[in-house]
Order: C-alpha cells, then sequence, then structure tokens
C-alpha cells in the first residue's frame, strides 16, 4: 500500500459506512476525497483541487487500499483559461480582460451581500460573445465597433459575513455600448444564477440593445 498517513491507515481498518458504500456503488473505479474546509457542498461543484485524492476499488466493488494523492491538492485558484485562449476581440474590456471580469462579478457580490468576499473564480466553457458595429464611412470593408457583449458560465466561492462559505454557479454578462464614443459609453452586467450558457447566449441577443437605450413616456428605467 505504500507509505499512507495514520488516518488512512484507520479509515482502511475500518472504512466509514458512506465509503463503503460509494465504493460498491463504483467497481473497478474510484471514490474521491474532498477535502469539506474548501468547499460548502460536496454534491455540488467540487473545484480540483478540493479533491485530496482517491480510494482505488476493486472490480468487487470493495477498496483494494490504494490510496493515489491529487498532486493539485490545495486552495482553489482562479482559472480564466477559457476566457484567455479566446481569438475574440477583447480590448473594449481593457488590458486585462480577466481582471475586468473579475472586479465586477467581485463588486457584484459585495453589493448585494456588504463584506462578500470571492475567494475563486472558474469560467466553465468558452464564453459566448456578441459584437456590432457599423461600416467606416472611406472604408466599407472595414467596421467601427458601436457595442459588445459577453456571457460566460462560471463557479466561484464566495465568503460572506454571518454566513460563511457558499458556491456558486451560473452566467456572467457584461454589454457595452457607444463604444465608438467613449464620452458616450454606457455599460451594465448581469449575474445569472442556476442557468446556462445557452439561456445567458439568448438573453444576451436581447440585453444588448437594451443597454442605454431610452425609457418610453410613463416608465421608469
Amino acid at each position: 500500500m505504500g507509505d499512507i498517513s495514520a488516518e488512512r491507515r484507520r479509515i482502511l481498518q475500518s472504512p466509514p459506512p458512506e465509503l463503503v458504500a460509494a465504493a460498491a456503488a463504483n467497481p473497478g473505479g474510484s471514490v474521491a476525497v474532498i477535502d469539506p474546509d474548501l468547499i460548502s457542498d460536496p454534491n455540488g461543484y467540487v473545484p480540483g483541487e478540493a479533491v485530496q485524492g482517491v480510494w482505488r476499488v476493486g472490480e468487487d466493488g470493495k477498496l483494494t487500499g490504494e490510496f493515489v494523492e491529487n498532486p493539485n491538492y490545495g486552495t482553489p485558484k482562479d482559472d480564466f483559461a477559457k476566457l484567455a485562449e479566446s481569438k475574440h476581440w477583447l480590448d473594449w474590456l481593457g488590458k486585462q480582460p480577466a481582471a475586468a471580469v473579475r472586479d465586477s462579478i467581485a463588486e457584484i457580490l459585495d453589493e448585494q451581500v456588504p463584506g462578500a468576499v470571492l475567494e475563486w473564480i472558474k469560467v466553465l466553457d468558452a464564453p459566448r460573445y456578441l459584437t456590432g458595429g457599423r461600416p467606416k464611412p472611406d472604408d466599407e470593408s472595414h467596421i467601427v465597433v458601436t457595442r459588445a457583449g459577453i456571457s460566460l458560465l462560471f463557479a466561484l466561492s464566495v465568503v460572506s459575513p454571518g454566513q460563511g462559505r457558499e458556491i456558486l454557479q451560473g452566467t456572467f454578462s457584461w454589454v457595452a455600448v457607444s463604444l465608438d464614443q467613449p464620452g458616450q459609453r454606457k455599460d451594465q452586467v448581469w449575474l445569472d444564477l442556476r442557468v446556462d450558457l445557452d439561456w445567458a447566449e439568448t438573453e444576451l441577443r436581447n440585453r444588448i440593445y437594451l443597454v442605454g437605450r431610452s425609457p418610453a413616456p410613463g416608465t421608469s428605467a
């Protein structure tokens, strides 16, 4: 079995019922050991870093005694790879799009619950984008970008005063209009929980034309 901790030796000698049941349900597979100090719900989203390792399970549905350490185990970190890998034009988000997105989400969370701290955020899929513009007067083969939007799927951890840690999943969307008129630019962001990226993309098609629009007479903005 190799060198394992005293705690794991005790687990092997007297496996807890939940571990026995998980092993029986995964013959020939493995059972992950999750650090409860890093997540709020083991049945929800679990970042890879929160997995301490896995117990190997035999074809008979019983623990083999082998424990495989997770080399990436530790405090979860931000992951904006799906955004960084994009070839889409993101200059409208500034020189550091990931930092701009993170700061905006952190601000939203703090507005919802004053003192809330964003611990980490992970972009889970390739973002969806929309870009609108008009032809250049002197070169109709190029356009002047007038509006842009992005929606991304995320999982994040937030710690709020008196509420502890909570892991949230959903989509974040950002729309900016009048990009061709810096002094008139307007931005709006949305944090939608428990929705998928297809839903967010559909909403983005509507939202990108709503930002900056003047309300009709007799209505409130």
